[in-house]
């Protein structure tokens, strides 16, 4: 018979050495990306998240000096209040710092390079350039620019347009906000023949967003963002050209090909039910031919100078019968045969 004269304290002194020597090891997942951003995003392989880059205010025309980062944060607040009151349905989520590299010279090297030692470091706090000198002896610059997150009050919809051939406008217009962002400024009613607009829902979808005070903004068209996305040091902000986005729809429309496009939401809203409040709101004749005349009067009072207005279907595409060759011919008019 054999007795363990292994005393108690030596065995929890080894299981406490080997607690503490104990790590928690590393593994690998298989993660089917590619079949889950085509199942679950809006748009296949792009992110739902939005935000604005703002560079400092240059405080002179060279451009080498910028205004502390306090007037950047002031500037990304004020964009935000001013899109949330002209009707945009977006809201705050996030705003961080990011820093960009570049070259400096001259007396902006000095005035930054210097303030590097340890003594100046709080000043870097609320500088939107700051500057350091590398191992080549090159002088380096941080320009401190801010990235504003947001996202819509109620995520996005995708609305899909589809062309048939005795289309002969989409329906509707687009403009322009001065924060940067595309909207639809009007649309044609069931009484106009020939659009398409009508059958995708699309004419619901404006008038609720008129009925909420919202704007009907675009967010994508297929799967380009057509968002505002940088704001310059000079102020100016970088957003989708209207001109190109109507060429590109009516492009659209003439090859019969159907576009997709998504809004920003303000409610939580499925196409089914848009397209089935549609069906059940049709207006009678009698309020049918009056409505027209009502829509450019309300479409003028809200519609900014930056709307696109063009003659048909926006900028009209001449095809030529031997050549497979299009061009554009614009033609300025006013509502209501502003549709694309």
């Amino acid at each position: 018979m054999q007795f363990n004269n292994t005393p108690k304290g030596s065995k929890n002194a080894k299981a406490a050495a080997a607690l503490r020597n104990a790590k928690i090891g590393s593994s690998y997942e298989a993660f089917p990306w590619e079949r889950r951003m085509a199942d679950l995003l809006l748009v296949p392989n792009s992110s739902r998240f939005l935000s604005l880059l703002l560079l400092p205010r240059a405080a002179d025309e060279s451009q080498t000096r910028y205004l502390c980062l306090e007037d950047t944060l002031a500037r990304a607040d004020a964009w935000l209040m001013s899109s949330q009151s002209s009707g945009v349905p977006i809201v705050h989520k996030d705003a961080q710092i990011e820093p960009l590299l570049t070259k400096i010279s001259g007396d902006t090297a000095l005035s930054t390079v210097n303030m590097g030692s340890l003594g100046d470091l709080s000043n870097v706090a609320t500088m939107s350039l700051y500057g350091f000198e590398d191992y080549h002896g090159v002088d380096i610059g941080v320009v401190r620019a801010v990235r504003l997150w947001y996202v819509p009050v109620a995520g996005e919809l995708a609305l899909e347009i589809k062309l048939q051939p005795g289309d002969t406008r989409l329906g509707f217009a687009i403009s322009r906000t001065e924060e940067g962002f595309i909207y639809v400024s009007s649309v044609a009613d069931e009484s106009t023949p020939g659009v398409a607009s009508t059958r995708s829902g699309l004419l619901e979808l404006y008038r609720r967003a008129r009925r909420a005070s919202r704007l009907l903004v675009v967010s994508r068209v297929g799967r380009e963002k057509v968002l505002p996305w940088a704001a310059s040091a000079t102020g100016d902000i970088r957003c989708s050209d209207t001109v190109s986005l109507s060429q590109l729809l009516s492009l659209h429309r003439h090859a019969l090909r159907p576009v997709t496009l998504c809004f920003l939401m303000w409610e939580d809203l499925s196409v089914a039910a848009l397209l089935g409040s549609a069906g059940a709101s049709r207006p009678s004749a009698a309020a049918a031919d009056m409505m027209p005349a009502q829509a450019a009067a309300d479409d003028n009072d809200e519609a900014s100078s930056d709307e696109i207005a063009f003659d048909g279907d926006g900028p009209e595409i001449v095809l030529s019968k031997d050549s497979d060759d299009c061009s554009f011919r614009f033609q300025h008019i006013g509502l209501p045969d502003s549709w694309l």
